[in-house]
């Protein structure tokens, strides 16, 4: 089979290229900056020159393929400038699905979130759920225009796409906030966690995974949550603690503590720059969200499983320690 990919040279992009080539599909990837790309002509990827924002880019490299990976976003949570985030997450989406509608493409996966159900209080939530509050995030924001206003009306005119739903990937070549909070907790340097947030933790080979198994054996028309196991934050560093030996932060603010950081870091904000992972947006984020689903859908059609978290991150902490040259691990 031949298929078109965008966001391929993301985190979980790049996973599903190559388990595309691996299975033997011959790929396409839009990308804007082909020198980022080179991996991916050394997997034997067609690479296309092109941006999800300029419509008149799609139609080329899109035409005669069997299906569409849809996984290019914009992912900045705390980032003072925003202006990309409803160019790309909205109107990028409404641009690759119109060109796959219009060449006729026979199938499409579409790569949306856990997190367009917003802070789930602690509810684990299966397909049917609808959020209707605040976001919290402008990526969360973003994210709920296009599945709700973008994908889903085209779905129901008859677009033949399926939506996955991931929650917190996790894994090897992760460089998200998580990532970075892995990383600074090897070296020592991670000062606390927070006391509350809760995510479903899907590793980031599982979530390519299910990319494969939509386009395979997914329903058009169909939803479907792609999340690994809940843990909470603090509870996934203890357990990396185990893995390492090394001691996870003791120190761990409740939700009303980072509320308040959140207000005093807004107001700063207004005058000078922060860090993303200080930021206002940031701290609200971390106060206290769940965002948490049941995967049971994907579970029962396709016989896809998330594995445990403490197998994941012995992968992932083995490649971090790897590149940051520690050796102390737990006897």
């Amino acid at each position: 089979m031949k298929y078109f990919v965008t966001g391929a040279t993301g985190f979980i992009g790049g996973r599903v290229m190559r388990q595309l080539r691996e299975a033997g599909h011959e790929v396409v990837a839009l990308v804007r900056n082909p020198e980022k790309a080179r991996p991916l002509l050394d997997l034997g990827v067609s690479i296309a020159r092109g941006d999800i924002t300029d419509k008149q880019t799609l139609r080329d490299p899109m035409s005669g393929v069997d299906g569409v990976f849809h996984l290019a976003a914009w992912y900045k949570v705390g980032a003072k400038d925003r202006r990309n985030a409803e160019r790309i997450n909205v109107d990028g989406t409404r641009n690759v699905l119109e060109v796959m509608r219009d060449l006729d493409i026979p199938k499409g996966v579409y790569t949306s979130t856990l997190a367009v159900f917003g802070d789930t209080r602690g509810q684990v939530v299966d397909e049917s759920y609808l959020f209707a509050g605040t976001h919290i995030s402008e990526y969360d924001r973003t994210k709920w225009v296009a599945h709700y206003d973008v994908a889903l009306p085209m779905m129901a005119e008859g677009l033949p796409l399926v939506i996955v739903q991931p929650g917190l990937v996790y894994g090897p070549g992760d460089t998200s906030a998580v990532g970075r909070a892995f990383e600074q907790y090897l070296k020592g340097k991670l000062p606390m966690l927070p006391s509350a947030p809760a995510y479903c933790w899907g590793h980031v080979d599982d979530t390519a995974r299910a990319h494969l198994l939509a386009m395979e054996q997914g329903r058009s028309g169909e939803s479907y949550i792609t999340c690994g196991p809940v843990h909470k934050l603090v509870d996934a560093f203890q357990i990396a603690e185990r893995i390492t030996g090394i001691k996870a932060p003791a120190i761990h603010p409740g939700p009303g503590v980072l509320k308040v950081l959140s207000g005093i870091m807004g107001a700063v904000g207004t005058v000078v720059p922060l860090p993303e992972d200080y930021a206002a947006e940031t701290l609200r984020v971390m106060a206290g969200v769940t965002y948490l689903g049941n995967a049971g859908k994907a579970e029962r059609e396709w016989g896809w499983k998330a594995r445990p978290l403490e197998e994941g991150l012995r992968d992932t902490l083995g490649y971090l320690m790897d590149k940051l040259g520690i050796t102390v691990r737990a006897a």
